[in-house]
C-alpha cells in the first residue's frame, strides 16, 4: 500500500451504467464512453462524497473489477439550436465496479482558508462520508448514470484483469485544471485541459499527477472565485464567508 500520504481514502464505486465521454463528443450528436473512468470523473465522485475549498483531491489509482462491456442506447436529447428533440445513440459502459485510492492536499491557491487546514478533521469526515455513501448523489460520468459508493480495501477480491500484464488505451482526457487549483505559472488565471496515455497493469491504472500530464491545453482565461473576510463564529474560531 502507498503510505506516502497519511490521508489516503479507499472506496468502491458501482453502477449499472457509466459514460466517461471524450470532451470532443460532448457538443451534441453521438456519445461514446471511454473504456475506463477518467481522472476527472473519479475526482468528481470523491468530491461529491466530501469536498471543501481548503483541499484538492488527487486520484492515485483505480482498479477495474468487472469486465469492460458496452451497451448502445437510443437517446432523445434536446437539439442545441431549437427546443425540439433529436435522435442519437450513446454507447455506455455497463455493470461497472471500480476500486479507487485517493488522497487530498491543501489548496495553496486559498491562503485565506489556512486556518481550516486540519488534516485529521477532513480525513475523518471523508472516511465517514464514504461509509454513509456520500454527501451528494454519485454519478459515473453523466447524471443519468447513478453510482453508489462504499468503503473497501484497495486490491482486495478478484478482478477481471488481474492476470492481464498490460493494456494501453492511447491518448485520453485526464481532467481539467481550474484557476483555483493552478499548479504552475502557465495554469494561473486559466482553465486548462490535460491529456495523457493511460496504461492498465493487472487491472490497476496509476494516474499521473495533473502537473505531470504530457498534454496541457489552455482553453480560456478564468478568475478565482473570491471568499469574504474572516469572521469569528460562536466557538471563537475564525471562519470565512463566501462572497455571492
Amino acid at each position: 500500500m502507498n503510505t506516502r500520504y497519511p490521508n489516503i481514502v479507499e472506496f468502491q464505486v458501482t453502477g449499472d451504467y457509466a459514460l466517461f465521454s471524450d470532451p470532443i463528443m460532448r457538443v451534441g450528436g453521438e456519445k461514446c464512453s471511454y473504456q475506463i473512468p477518467t481522472y476527472e470523473a473519479l475526482k468528481g465522485i470523491i468530491s461529491s462524497v466530501y469536498w471543501k475549498p481548503t483541499i484538492i483531491w488527487h486520484i492515485d489509482e483505480v482498479r477495474v473489477i468487472n469486465q469492460i462491456q458496452t451497451e448502445v442506447k437510443g437517446i432523445r436529447p434536446i437539439k442545441y439550436n431549437s427546443s425540439k428533440n433529436d435522435l442519437a445513440y450513446y454507447t455506455y459502459l455497463k455493470n461497472c465496479r471500480y476500486q479507487v485510492r485517493a488522497h487530498f492536499e491543501w489548496n495553496e491557491n486559498r491562503p485565506e482558508l489556512a486556518l481550516d487546514r486540519n488534516e485529521c478533521k477532513h480525513h475523518q469526515i471523508a472516511l465517514k462520508m464514504i461509509r454513509k455513501g456520500g454527501r451528494r448523489d454519485i454519478f459515473l460520468g453523466t447524471r443519468e448514470c447513478q453510482g453508489y459508493v462504499e468503503p473497501c480495501v484497495f486490491g482486495e477480491g478478484a478482478g477481471a484483469y488481474d492476470d492481464l500484464p498490460e493494456l494501453s488505451f492511447g491518448l485520453m482526457y485526464h481532467g481539467m485544471t481550474y484557476a483555483d487549483e493552478a499548479y504552475s505559472q502557465e495554469t494561473q488565471g486559466k482553465m486548462t485541459a490535460r491529456f495523457w496515455y493511460p496504461v492498465m497493469k493487472k487491472g490497476v491504472i496509476r494516474f499521473l499527477r495533473p502537473e505531470q500530464c504530457p498534454g496541457q491545453k489552455p482553453l480560456r482565461e478564468m478568475k478565482i472565485k473570491p471568499f469574504g473576510e474572516a469572521r469569528e463564529n460562536f466557538s471563537g474560531l475564525r471562519e470565512f464567508g463566501e462572497v455571492e
